[in-house]
């Protein structure tokens, strides 16, 4: 079977802590480790009547990896037509059609397909670059659309994760730390009250690199919490027990 749901120069990639696969190919946008850290990073919530949004959700794998950790239903929103087809494979390869939706629609107009105030819990690993006019471009138009923020932007993703959740629902972000004052402006801005936020380094002596928050929509205001950083690798350039652990389960 899973063969039969690949095409042209796709091939399928495990992530054995979650035992998921993930249709991939390189050349369009695939999974990297923020999306299997921001997974890691949302709490767990078994209701059976959750629901839960990955909005920029690419090929599918940061709602894939939440397959054990969060009940109900998951819907997973995606712009770009052959990664949200993708995504609409892996669901069928890992026997996931009753819990799972692939939207293929631009997130700016996400009300006509989902209502206001009915998610419970929305993630999102959004473009991280800015789209000035003289930012450099990468020429493939799938990765140009994933980094830049091309067809969405900071303010229009915070938007849209604040208005989809329902009161006290709780929002994922993984974004870049140079960031960080602007994310937490919009959020509190936008009803978003930021609880939780922890950041990443990739190894020792390094300025961290990404940074993940959780944030409760109408939540009261202050008592944001600065939990322990992860430094991705050791000095020996391997992950450390914690990435192999996501990554492998163990």
């Amino acid at each position: 079977m899973a063969d039969d749901l690949l095409q042209a120069n796709e091939r399928i990639d495990q992530l054995s802590a979650q035992g998921i696969q993930i249709i991939q190919s390189s050349e369009v946008f695939a999974f990297s480790l923020d999306a299997v850290l921001l997974a890691d990073f949302v709490r767990p919530n078994r209701k059976h009547n959750l629901q839960t949004v990955d909005l920029c959700a690419g090929n599918g794998a940061i709602g894939l990896f939440l397959n054990r950790k969060l009940g109900g239903q998951i819907i997973e929103v995606e712009l770009q037509d052959r990664l949200a087809d993708m995504a609409r494979r892996s669901v069928q390869l890992n026997d996931l059609a009753e819990r799972y939706q692939v939207l293929n629609v631009d997130v700016k107009k996400i009300y006509n397909y989902l209502p206001k105030d009915s998610a419970d819990i929305v993630v999102c690993n959004p473009p991280y670059f800015k789209d000035h006019p003289q930012s450099e471009k990468n020429p493939n138009q799938y990765l140009a659309l994933a980094r830049h923020e091309i067809a969405l932007n900071l303010k229009e993703v915070i938007e849209k994760m604040s208005g989809l959740l329902k009161m006290n629902g709780k929002a994922y972000l993984v974004h870049r730390p140079e960031r960080l004052t602007e994310i937490l402006s919009l959020m509190t801005s936008l009803r978003l009250e930021p609880k939780r936020l922890k950041l990443i380094y990739p190894k020792v002596g390094r300025d961290a690199n990404m940074v993940l928050i959780e944030a409760i929509k109408d939540g009261k205001k202050g008592g944001l919490k600065i939990v322990p950083p992860l430094v991705v690798v050791n000095e020996k350039g391997e992950y450390v027990p914690k990435v192999m652990a996501m990554l492998n389960g163990y």
